[in-house]
C-alpha cells in the first residue's frame, strides 16, 4: 500500500488557495466592511469542503501513520470549529432586506431564511451529524484538540 498519492494526480488545492487569495484581494477592501450573508454562506461551504478533505486524509493516513493521522484529525476538528463560528456569524448578520437579526434557533428547521439560494443551515446540520459521529464533545470544546503520542 502506497503512503503517497499518485504523482500523476492533479492537485487542485493550490488553485483553490490562489482563488481565495484572489477573491480577498478583489472583493474585500480595506477599512470597515460588513460581511454579507452570501459571503458567509460561501465561506461556510468552503470550510465544510476543506473539512471533508481533511477527514478523508485523516482516515486514510491514520491507518498507516497514526501520529500524522492524529494531527490531521485535530486539524479537521479546528476546521469544524471555524465552520461553526462562521455559521453563528451568518445568523448574527442582519438580513439584507429588513436589517433584522434572526434567532439562531431558526436554523433548527433545517432551512436558512433565504432558501433556496443559501443552504448554510442544511449544510451545517448534515455536517454536524457527521462530526458528532467522529468526534467527542470533549474534543470539540477542548482548547487543544491534538492527541499527542509518544
Amino acid at each position: 500500500m502506497s503512503r503517497t498519492a499518485s504523482p500523476t494526480a492533479q492537485d487542485f488545492v493550490p488553485f483553490a488557495t490562489a482563488a481565495l487569495d484572489f477573491h480577498r484581494a478583489l472583493n474585500v477592501p480595506g477599512g470597515p466592511l460588513v460581511t454579507t450573508r452570501a459571503e458567509l454562506d460561501a465561506l461556510h461551504a468552503h470550510l465544510i469542503s476543506l473539512l471533508g478533505l481533511l477527514d478523508a486524509h485523516a482516515a486514510r493516513t491514520g491507518r498507516l501513520v497514526p501520529i500524522e493521522g492524529d494531527q490531521l484529525s485535530a486539524a479537521r476538528t479546528r476546521i469544524w470549529q471555524a465552520a461553526d463560528h462562521v455559521h453563528a456569524a451568518y445568523h448574527a448578520a442582519p438580513r439584507p432586506d429588513s436589517g433584522e437579526v434572526p434567532d439562531r434557533e431558526a436554523c433548527q428547521a433545517g432551512l436558512p431564511e433565504d432558501a433556496p439560494e443559501l443552504t448554510i443551515c442544511q449544510r451545517h446540520q448534515r455536517t454536524a451529524h457527521l462530526v458528532r459521529r467522529r468526534t467527542t464533545p470533549a474534543d470539540l470544546h477542548a482548547p487543544f484538540t491534538g492527541l499527542v503520542r509518544h
